[in-house]
């Protein structure tokens, strides 16, 4: 390759390099729709007032795309939403949010329930508990308490006498870890705590019912300051290995 001898250039003053530099616009410029300060006697509109002059600036690019960007969400938005059908309304979307809280709600309540003890475990006459006892109640009690508590081979649940105190706290023990002594198994292996505070409150809602054919009174009195009342009772035997415990 035949050696080229280089070619010395002048030396650019700065003054030049700005020049050229102002020659192409940037990005933010063009963005912005900007014009040199050079070129406002172009902009000038022919009049004025008070001395005051106005220029004809373009409007800027953003403004323009977000202008005609927010047109074009519009009608997009009109035909997803009203005209197509596609979208939910807010109307819609609340009774979905709702539903879905209901659903949240019911395992939340479910999951609960669950955990009821004999120490949590509360008074609860609303009727989809007695329904709910009742339920338990016809499955796995009549055998040995009667169809309406007057006690066949288990005593009467309907007076207000009890071997091992009553009020749904004592209840529910009674219920959950039984008497075997007396014949009464335990049910915490077959019933869920729910199961058991419902068929507990379904038989302290036989109190005072005295049906026909109900079986003597048994154990002691019991007299509850408040049908909400937490109190334990220690179970205490009053009566002979014979009879079956509540």
């Amino acid at each position: 390759m035949p050696y080229t001898k280089p070619v010395k250039e002048p030396v650019m003053d700065y003054a030049t390099w700005l020049k050229r530099q102002n020659d192409k616009p940037s990005i933010w410029t063009r963005l912005l729709s900007l014009r040199p300060i050079e070129e406002e006697k172009d902009l000038v509109i022919d009049h004025a007032y008070d001395g005051i002059k106005e220029l004809n600036n373009p409007v800027p690019a953003w403004f323009n795309f977000l202008f005609f960007g927010t047109m074009i969400f519009a009608v997009a938005y009109l035909f997803y939403y009203h005209i197509g059908g596609y979208g939910e309304l807010q109307d819609k979307e609340y009774e979905n949010e709702m539903a879905k809280a209901q659903i949240e709600k019911a395992a939340y309540l479910e999951k609960s329930a669950n955990t009821i003890d004999e120490n949590s475990v509360k008074f609860d006459n609303t009727p989809t508990v007695l329904a709910d006892g009742k339920t338990v109640y016809n499955t796995n009690c009549v055998v040995c308490h009667g169809d309406k508590g007057q006690g066949i081979i288990g005593p009467n649940l309907t007076d207000e006498y009890w071997l091992h105190g009553g009020g749904v706290n004592n209840i529910f023990k009674t219920i959950k870890y039984g008497i075997p002594e007396k014949g009464m198994i335990s049910w915490e292996k077959n019933l869920n705590p729910k199961q058991i505070s419902a068929v507990a409150n379904f038989i302290l809602s036989l109190k005072g019912t005295n049906p026909a054919g109900g079986k003597a009174p048994q154990g002691e009195k019991y007299e509850a300051k408040d049908l909400k009342d937490n109190e334990m009772k220690a179970p205490k035997d009053s009566v002979n290995k014979a009879d079956v415990s509540k």
